[in-house]
C-alpha cells in the first residue's frame, strides 16, 4: 500500500513539476518557503525559492502519531507524508482549489506529526471518526482528510460531523487531481 501511494505521489509531483516547466519555464517556485532550509531548494532569489522533490531520508513511519494515540495509521497516510520532501502543491478537485500538504524538511515532518496528533485528539474529544488531513482548502473550516477506518479521501468541515467522500483511495484521488500553477 505505501509503495502504491509513493508511486501515485511521485506521478502527481511529476505532473506538477512538468506543468510548472511548461507554463513558466522553471521549476515550482514559492515565496512562502523563502528562508526555510530544505534539500528541495535548487535556487533562490530575493523573494522565494525554486524547488523540486527530494528523497525522504527519515524512517518512513508515523510512529510518533501512532504511539502518541495508541492507534494504527492508514498506510496510505504514512505513504503520503514519507514518500518525499517537497513543497506544498496546488491542485483542484473537480474545480475546487486545494493545497496538498507535504513535509519540506526534517523539522517540518516533526511539525506535521505534532499537528496530526492534535487533530486526532480533537476528533477523539468530539467523539468523531479519526481522520488524518492531507490537504487544505480555500475554506478555513474545511480540509481534505483520509478516514483512518475506511481509507477514503473525504472533505470534512472541522468541528462537525459533516463529510463528503471524494475518492475511495488516496492513489485514485491523486490521479484525479488537476495541477494548478500559482505564480
Amino acid at each position: 500500500m505505501m509503495q502504491q501511494i509513493s508511486e501515485a505521489m511521485a506521478g502527481f509531483t511529476r505532473r506538477y513539476c512538468d506543468q510548472w516547466q511548461q507554463q513558466t519555464g522553471h521549476l515550482p517556485y514559492s515565496e512562502a518557503l523563502y528562508g526555510m532550509d530544505s534539500p528541495c531548494i535548487t535556487a533562490s532569489d530575493q523573494h522565494g525559492v525554486y524547488w523540486q522533490p527530494r528523497e525522504f531520508t527519515l524512517p518512513a513511519t508515523l510512529d510518533a502519531v501512532e504511539r502518541g494515540l495508541g492507534i494504527v495509521i492508514q498506510p496510505a497516510v504514512t505513504g503520503w507524508y514519507t514518500s518525499q520532501f517537497a513543497g506544498d502543491m496546488h491542485a483542484a478537485w473537480q474545480g475546487a482549489p486545494l493545497t496538498l500538504l507535504q513535509a519540506w524538511n526534517e523539522d517540518d515532518f516533526s511539525r506535521v506529526q505534532e499537528n496530526l496528533i492534535g487533530h486526532l485528539v480533537m476528533k477523539r474529544r468530539l467523539k468523531q471518526t479519526p481522520t488524518l488531513f492531507i490537504a487544505a482548502t480555500d475554506q478555513d473550516t474545511e480540509i481534505i482528510s483520509v478516514c483512518n477506518l475506511s481509507g477514503e479521501v473525504i472533505r470534512e468541515a472541522l468541528g462537525t460531523k459533516k463529510r463528503e467522500i471524494l475518492s475511495k483511495t488516496v492513489d485514485d484521488f491523486l490521479s484525479e487531481l488537476d495541477v494548478v500553477v500559482t505564480n
